[in-house]
């Protein structure tokens, strides 16, 4: 074990290798093309097929093939083993020594739970997200959203859905995520990326180490065709992240610890697409 372990680190012990090892953890569990790490990257594909095989080798990546395309993602498992390796036996066999004090058993404490959704726009993902959380849960979180690359305003027919179901739209505004890491913003417990080029991108270390997860859907706002094929896009958008904030919100978060609630989260962006719609 101890010859696997030590052969892991030092593949990820290279700059560019931990690099596309990083930008795969924060797109866990989506498996990702190699033309789209290559490009976020900055990376020439043969380099890139070179890191990835690399990577591989140490069971830390895999590979899968949808049409033409290779699609890599992590191996969780064995990169959970390493992380218990480092923790349970270079800890002395005791990880609360090297852990953060916000991980391991601790669970959430009997308050509102402040909730951010971040996509790069924040002009319809992210803001359907918000509304639907404050609308289901308010009472249970506070709930906010802010984009990478916010646009000037939000998107009128993600307003138009919003307007249809319900919802307030008088409090929602685009936001940059920099809002989120001023002295006077407030401590986040949770992180949610719902699109894949703000998962790709690097965010700001949050204080207090929220729990992050990304739930990656397509951009209703590139939708093309006729009004009515462009508002069914935003419709279908709406409907996925509804069925994702219900599983969310269902989270019993008082009592699970903080580990549990991780794997919760990760499981709801697991779920397919195809399957919530």
């Amino acid at each position: 074990m101890l010859k696997e372990i030590t052969n892991q680190l030092a593949i990820l012990g290279h700059p560019q290798r931990i690099s596309v090892f990083r930008m795969l953890m924060r797109r866990f569990p989506d498996s990702v093309p190699a033309g789209e790490l290559a490009a976020e990257l900055g990376i020439k594909a043969s380099t890139l097929s070179n890191y990835l095989k690399a990577l591989q080798r140490a069971e830390l990546v895999k590979q899968e093939r949808s049409g033409t395309s290779l699609l890599y993602s992590i191996e969780m498992r064995n990169v959970q083993h390493m992380l218990g390796f480092l923790l349970h036996d270079c800890c002395r066999g005791r990880p609360d020594i090297c852990m953060s004090p916000n991980l391991g058993d601790e669970t959430m404490t009997d308050r509102k739970f402040n909730v951010l959704f971040i996509c790069v726009g924040n002009s319809a993902r992210s803001i359907f997200a918000e509304s639907l959380l404050r609308e289901i849960a308010g009472d249970r979180f506070n709930v906010y959203s802010a984009g990478t690359r916010p646009s000037s305003k939000l998107n009128p027919i993600a307003l138009q859905v919003l307007k249809g179901k319900g919802h307030e739209t008088s409090v929602l505004r685009t936001k940059n995520i920099a809002e989120f890491t001023k002295p006077d913003a407030p401590e986040l417990d949770f992180v949610l990326t719902v699109c894949n080029q703000a998962a790709n991108e690097e965010c700001p270390p949050w204080d207090g180490q929220p729990i992050s997860g990304h739930w990656g859907m397509v951009d209703p706002v590139k939708a093309e065709g006729t009004d009515a094929e462009k508002s069914l896009a935003f419709q279908n958008t709406y409907g996925v992240l509804k069925r994702r904030v219900e599983a969310f919100a269902s989270l019993p978060v008082e009592s699970l610890d903080l580990i549990a609630l991780q794997s919760a989260v990760d499981d709801i962006g697991r779920t397919s697409v195809e399957g919530l719609i």
